[in-house]
């Protein structure tokens, strides 16, 4: 906020001053007050600078002190303060990108849902959303947001999750979906179980990056900075040139003028903070605006597999039932007893049975870690793993994902699972090599054959298998210097150490955990892997736009400084050019808000990946 005060003052002396001067004639008196507030400015600035320098950087800001003092020496003391307008107003602006970085998702923090219907005792009661815990029934009615993260357990209906996800197109959502809070329910009244509880919810999850983002000063990169010392030898040479063959020390001061820096450190962070508004828009947080940098020069990138690479939802593969038992028995029968069950294999098996009516369930008991037992049409049903529902058996579960059943203490078959690659994953990977990303890994904790298996499909160039989440960091704290910045991408608890150590961590958030989100510094709100290359191109086109808006101002200056060392142009109205210079900049910086024309990635056709 100092920097809007200090802009609200040196408005404010401009203002006492052409009172002092314009209406009661004393010049003298409007003189003196600019001058010793622009010798204020100009020693905070100094101060400022010397910090700089100390820290091993070299900025532009000699450059408008040596303009400041330059034009009061000389009494110029009116372009003096148009110069000092634009400093401060230029660091006002970067005060004000770096607030406004997330426009697009503040509307959340006024939006989040505050009810809930429970279904208690056969009859509708309201309670607030931090009061349903998981298990409870809740009914969604149409036009209502889904409160808490959960899935569906009767009734389909449109679901919009554009302030989710970005996506606009509403999304249908059938019994065993997953529902996101925050979604709106379009159509029709719906049933649902609840998952998580509100404070871990999706839409919670995305309030609580939001006031991270605003709370975490954003680092705008200083473009400006990196071309300080030739741009400042270039402009003290300029003057120092016209003032000696003119003898004039007014021309050292016109040059100087037209060499402000104004807009080479607006330029950056109008870029940046237009490509982050790009990302907002497309469904993708970053959290600091230096990410989109390192993002733009990723030479390397590092995948987890499940939930990453594939899409961590498991389907049912194959019904393999006993003697006296059908297919259709277990499925029904298996369905039935899981269809309150929020586990991943529970809720994938009553999604694969939902063409067919489940049967009402009693005596249901749920068996953390092992399974769970009910009554389903008069029989007792018990389904999870094999030692649960046959205790006496000597055979050895199945070397792939599978949940057993037994019918009244017989044991009654099984069921096996399978995952899918994402449609879209080769494509991406294939895309990221486009971007120049020439090392892809894939850091798993799976076995090496399913992992070598994927990265064939896919298109992986580096795998790792068998990897606690401790090595995943020796992993990536092992890449070259020549192949970084290095960028981690996963969803699950066991990456969060991975995404805090890599240079850009980016987190799958649609359906991954909050603590991955929390320890990354860009979070993909859609459950789509191709927004890892979204990212990435709207990074290096921000980036592309920020240095164009920089070289543009450079040259313009540079043209203007060779106009204004023949005299023709005055110290006052060379200040007042410095407007054009800045209006071009922020036009042209502006253009990082613009969407690449077919930049989609096109998915491919699903790989199969069976659970080991």
């Amino acid at each position: 906020m100092r920097h809007y005060y200090k802009l609200t003052l040196t408005v404010s002396v401009g203002i006492i001053a052409l009172i002092l001067q314009f209406g009661f004639h004393q010049q003298l008196a409007a003189q003196l007050i600019i001058t010793l507030w622009g010798s204020v400015m100009a020693l905070s600035m100094l101060v400022e600078m010397v910090k700089t320098l100390r820290s091993g950087k070299f900025g532009v800001d000699l450059l408008a002190i040596t303009a400041i003092v330059a034009t009061l020496a000389i009494s110029e003391y009116w372009a003096g303060l148009v110069v000092l307008i634009m400093l401060t107003g230029g660091d006002s602006l970067e005060d004000y990108a770096a607030k406004r970085a997330n426009t697009e998702l503040k509307a959340l923090l006024d939006n989040s849902p505050r009810t809930a219907h429970r279904i208690q005792n056969e009859q509708l009661t309201d309670i607030a959303v931090e009061d349903a815990v998981v298990g409870d029934q809740l009914v969604v009615k149409p036009g209502e947001l889904v409160p808490v993260d959960g899935h569906l357990i009767d009734g389909t209906a449109m679901f919009d999750e554009s302030s989710l996800t970005g996506e606009s197109k509403p999304v249908e959502k059938a019994v065993g979906d997953d529902l996101m809070s925050g979604a709106v329910n379009g159509d029709s009244a719906v049933t649902m179980i609840v998952d998580k509880l509100a404070a871990d919810s999706q839409y919670q999850q995305l309030v609580k990056l939001v006031k991270e983002s605003e709370s975490r000063p954003a680092k705008f990169v200083r473009l400006a900075d990196r071309y300080a010392v030739p741009f400042t030898l270039v402009a003290y040479v300029i003057a120092g040139i016209a003032w000696l063959i003119s003898g004039d020390p007014h021309r050292f001061a016109e040059v100087l003028v037209v060499a402000s820096p104004c807009p080479l450190i607006l330029a950056a962070p109008v870029a940046l903070v237009s490509g982050m508004s790009r990302t907002s828009r497309n469904g993708i947080v970053v959290k600091t605006g230096d990410m989109l940098e390192k993002m733009s020069t990723a030479k390397s990138a590092a995948f987890d597999k499940t939930g990453t690479i594939t899409s961590g939802q498991l389907t049912v593969n194959d019904i393999v039932p006993q003697a006296g038992f059908t297919p259709d028995q277990i499925l029904h029968l298996a369905a039935s007893a899981e269809q309150n069950s929020s586990h991943i294999l529970a809720r994938s098996l009553v999604k694969f049975a939902n063409d067919q009516p489940l049967s009402p369930v009693a005596d249901l008991e749920e068996v953390t870690g092992n399974g769970v037992t009910a009554t389903v049409d008069n029989a007792v049903v018990k389904v999870g793993k094999l030692k649960f529902v046959d205790p006496a058996t000597t055979t050895a579960p199945l070397a792939q994902t599978a949940i057993y059943v037994a019918v009244d203490g017989r044991y009654a078959g099984y069921v096996t699972f399978i995952d899918n690659v994402r449609p879209e994953a080769a494509a991406t990977l294939q895309a990221l090599h486009a971007e120049g990303v020439k090392n892809v890994m894939m850091l798993t904790g799976d076995q090496q054959a399913i992992a070598d298996n994927i990265a064939e499909a896919v298109g992986i160039d580096t795998v790792a298998a068998d990897l606690l989440p401790a090595d995943k960091i020796k992993h990536l704290k092992a890449v070259t210097k020549d192949e970084r910045p290095v960028i981690m991408v996963g969803d699950g608890v066991n990456d969060a150490p991975s995404l805090a150590v890599a240079d850009v961590g980016i987190a799958m958030g649609a359906h991954g955990s909050t603590a991955a989100s929390e320890s990354a510094d860009v979070v993909i709100l859609k459950d789509d892997l191709s927004r890892v290359v979204t990212a990435i191109q709207i990074a290096k086109d921000t980036m592309q736009v920020a240095k164009q808006a920089v070289w543009i101002g450079i040259a313009i200056c540079t043209i203007l400084m060779l106009i204004a060392s023949t005299g023709i142009i005055p110290a006052l109205f060379g200040a007042m050019l410095q407007e054009v210079v800045d209006t071009v900049s922020i036009l042209w910086a502006l253009r990082a808000l613009r969407d690449r024309p077919n930049s989609n990635v096109k998915p491919l056709k699903p790989t199969t990946v069976h659970q080991n």
